[in-house]
């Protein structure tokens, strides 16, 4: 039986090489003539953006510069683009980066118009009142902010990691353009690709699964199991970038659909007690939690193995189940992510604390395929620590 379910999401997307230089169009379409432009750093200092900056200046719109953003960004740096965004009289947020960027655009374009502080809309829909629309351009294929709800923050003084959750902060606008992405780092690139498998995974396993949910995610099982490695071996591969960030694409829209599960709510404490990043600690995680919720559903398994990798046609489930925790373990392999949670330097001892805090991260936990308590967290950080 098909279950109930709704849908609601961001409004217009434009994807190809070269889409970035319609950026003017697509702000004048919003009718803003002054927008904050939220810009990770280390893309400014690249030099990539001219053809989107040039065609706002082509539109005749003014735009502020809000540099001053870190990775997995603190509250407070929110708060900080808001004040800049309502200062120059902004009629509409643009973020470009990775996903803290985007998160950082999609916050600021709400606190601009909702009383506060960051801190006082973490939760679910906290938010009562539309933000600023936003246009999101990645410049990595994993994260899908430009197409999710969320904006996440780590609050380093007290260890805190949590969210801005609600349907006011999705985008209006996703311009995906896979020439931004070449200049990623191989492994970013690598975190980033595991980053969006494990959305893409997690999604198509969801007790909150969806018809629609399922189809985006398996088709951007598909295609990261086409493109990452290419990705990740030759940067300039412009067709494995442009797959890459279509299935990064895909794998946000079902991840806003279906949610996520237990490799989201483990990697939590991992960047919030450690400051390990998002993508890093969801890639190194996945395999392990994989291989504790196959028995919860084999047939989804078996689907994603063949969606993920060429495989024999008459494996049984079982085989395709175990093949596709296998074909993860060797795509991570392949890709240098940490075999291990003693490669990312995270004390074993801790297990317990990081096992509690995860049981708090509550949607994933609910959306986990097999019902999980803090005792199997547990032995699944140890797994962890152990490795294959």
């Amino acid at each position: 039986m098909t279950p109930r379910f709704s849908m609601e999401g961001i409004r217009r997307t434009v994807f190809g090489q070269g889409s970035a230089a319609s950026l003017g169009e697509e702000v004048r379409l919003l009718e803003a003539k002054r927008v904050l432009m939220v810009i990770d750093p280390q893309v400014l200092a690249a030099g990539a953006l001219q053809p989107a900056l040039d065609s706002l200046k082509k539109a005749g719109v003014a735009y502020h510069i809000f540099d001053k953003l870190t990775r997995e960004p603190e509250p407070a740096e929110a708060d900080a683009a808001a004040s800049a965004g309502k200062e120059f009289k902004a009629q509409a947020v643009v973020g470009i980066g990775g996903g803290s960027a985007l998160d950082l655009a999609k916050a600021a374009a709400v606190l601009m118009t909702n009383p506060g502080q960051a801190t006082d809309y973490v939760g679910l829909e906290l938010v009562k009142t539309s933000g600023k629309p936003v246009i999101c351009l990645p410049t990595t294929a994993g994260t899908g902010s430009e197409v999710t709800f969320t904006a996440v923050f780590t609050r380093r003084s007290d260890k805190f990691k949590g969210g801005i959750n609600g349907r006011l902060l999705y985008p209006h606008t996703a311009i995906l353009d896979p020439l931004l992405t070449v200049s990623c780092p191989p492994y970013i690139t690598a975190i980033v690709g595991m980053d969006a498998l494990t959305h893409a995974m997690e999604a198509f396993t969801s007790r909150a699964a969806t018809p629609l949910s399922d189809l985006n995610a398996l088709k951007a099982i598909e295609l990261i199991g086409e493109n990452l490695r290419a990705a990740f071996a030759h940067g300039d591969n412009l067709e494995a970038r442009e797959g890459m960030l279509l299935g990064s694409y895909l794998a946000g829209l079902a991840l806003a659909q279906a949610g996520v599960g237990a490799v989201h709510a483990m990697a939590y404490p991992l960047g919030a007690f450690y400051d390990i990043p998002h993508g890093e600690a969801n890639a190194t995680l996945l395999p392990f939690v994989l291989r504790f919720n196959l028995m919860a559903c084999p047939e989804r398994f078996a689907t994603m193995a063949y969606a993920l990798a060429e495989l024999p046609d008459d494996l049984s489930t079982r085989e395709g189940a175990e093949a596709c925790v296998q074909e993860v373990f060797e795509l991570s392999y392949d890709l240098g992510i940490p075999p291990n949670l003693g490669a990312l330097e995270v004390p074993q001892a801790e297990v317990p604390a990081m096992a509690q805090k995860a049981m708090t991260v509550a949607r994933p936990i609910a959306n986990n395929p097999r019902k999980v308590n803090a005792k199997d967290l547990e032995g699944i950080y140890h797994q962890a620590f152990e490795g294959e």
